[in-house]
């Protein structure tokens, strides 16, 4: 192990190979004689700095090779700064290998000097550049536990923050997977009842026979094989937050007892006669329609208005516009760190499916699927087989909205694909910058930016 940088040095003449290895004596040296042996060696080790000569085997007069090179560099290691050298008289080349992605060129004889100061040059901005993209991944957990950089989910991690020092009650809407209960561990944690405990309970795991005891306890002898007594969740709660999860599955009969708690926060527990007081905070979630179901008379609407002083509603992933590779970029580094694996990446084709794929699943759906891809994949990059995924676009046929979606949802991909670099995400895009500026400010796109 070496804590010097990697250099990658792509170069079929051994002579210059050698005199290069030599001189470098600072770098990691890493050598390729040819396209393929390059690009193995990207997966491989990672470099953060390329030294490529444009004419490579088995088309050493021409370029073609070596453009083909950088092309897949650029698409693999994107991050990584490519110098290219060429010849005397091979300018126009070199400019056309900067356009393609290289970072610089050098054009021979070798100068070492000259040299030196390029790669140093290269190797600064580099880090710098990891520097930054460290930053902002912080910026894009507004809440602890919370990826995003959707306009929505950052408007609902500011309303969780001002509803954390009050005592509302409130209620987390949306789907399976969205991550309701990640939110209202969210709220608990900045709240003033933090340092208490926060306990959940899935109102749609417990039988309806066991729920009330769960709840609220029971006495001993207050049924068959209760032999002592025990305190239910919401006196475990008691100076922290009671988490009611599911809270639409809740039996009706309960749901009486439940709004006699809330109104007076004193509860009985089964068996018993007496009046407990108990300081708890309560936050509800559910994934179904509560209006709905008040207007059905399966949940009681004075139960309703009671939980519901705050309702959130939590979008779906589908919705969340930038999140789906946000995301999976970040269950990618999570699960590569726990299974200690060689992936290193999503390939390109599997980029293009996680935006097109709709996530029926939401956010649990993704981290599954992310998982189950770093341990299956064969090859560094995950590939959109490995997670088990089909481009499936439904059609919108209003060609006005297809448009103003298709540029809102490239410029949101772009941000995230060069994390937040406008002058990268706007090469990427083929605009301008001060035209890249005029569309986040046109579609009102709320993302951390950078120069």
């Amino acid at each position: 192990m070496t804590d010097k940088p990697k250099l990658l040095i792509v170069e079929d003449d051994l002579g210059l190979q050698s005199q290069l290895r030599w001189h470098f004596d600072q770098y990691e040296i890493i050598v390729a004689g040819n396209r393929v042996d390059a690009v193995d060696a990207i997966q491989l080790h990672e470099p953060p700095l390329v030294l490529q000569d444009l004419g490579l085997p088995p088309d050493d007069e021409g370029v073609d090779e070596g453009f083909r090179c950088i092309r897949e560099i650029s698409t693999l290691a994107p991050n990584t700064k490519i110098i290219v050298m060429t010849g005397n008289a091979d300018y126009e080349n070199a400019v056309r290998a900067v356009a393609m992605g290289a970072y610089d060129f050098y054009q021979k004889p070798v100068n070492s000097e000259t040299l030196d100061l390029i790669l140093q040059r290269a190797y600064h901005i580099f880090e710098l550049e990891e520097q930054n993209r460290r930053l902002q991944e912080q910026r894009q957990e507004p809440l602890e536990g919370i990826i995003a950089c959707d306009p929505t989910m950052m408007k609902i991690c500011r309303t969780i923050e001002k509803l954390a020092p009050s005592i509302v009650t409130c209620t987390l809407t949306g789907e399976s997977g969205t991550g309701k209960e990640v939110l209202a561990r969210a709220l608990h944690q900045l709240s003033s009842r933090h340092e208490g405990r926060m306990v959940a309970i899935n109102c749609a795991a417990v039988p309806e026979n066991l729920m009330e005891s769960e709840l609220f306890g029971y006495e001993k002898g207050a049924f068959t094989g209760a032999n002592k007594r025990t305190l239910g969740k919401v006196e475990t709660a008691s100076g922290g937050t009671l988490f009611l999860d599911e809270i639409g599955d809740m039996p009706l009969a309960l749901q009486a007892k439940l709004l006699r708690f809330l109104q007076e926060r004193v509860i009985e527990r089964v068996g018993g006669r007496e009046e407990i007081p108990v300081d708890v905070r309560v936050v509800c979630a559910t994934n179904k329609d509560l209006q709905k179901m008040v207007q059905e008379q399966t949940f009681r609407e004075d139960l309703y208005y009671r939980i519901c002083e705050m309702e959130i509603h939590i979008p779906p992933l589908r919705d969340r516009q930038g999140d789906k590779l946000l995301l999976a970029r970040h269950f990618l580094r999570k699960f590569t760190e726990q299974n200690n694996s060689q992936v290193t990446g999503f390939s390109s084709e599997a980029v293009d499916a996680i935006e097109a794929y709709d996530w029926p699943g939401n956010i649990r759906e993704m981290e599954n699927r992310v998982k189950r891809s770093v341990v299956m994949a064969d090859d560094k990059l995950i590939s959109s087989e490995d997670l088990g995924l089909v481009s499936d676009e439904s059609l919108n046929i209003n060609l006005r909205q297809v448009r103003q979606n298709a540029e809102k949802n490239a410029i949101l991909r772009a941000l995230a694909m060069k994390e937040g670099n406008i002058s990268a995400a706007s090469k990427l895009l083929g605009v301008t910058r001060p035209t890249l500026y005029d569309l986040i400010k046109k579609y009102n796109i709320q993302v951390a930016i950078t120069e």
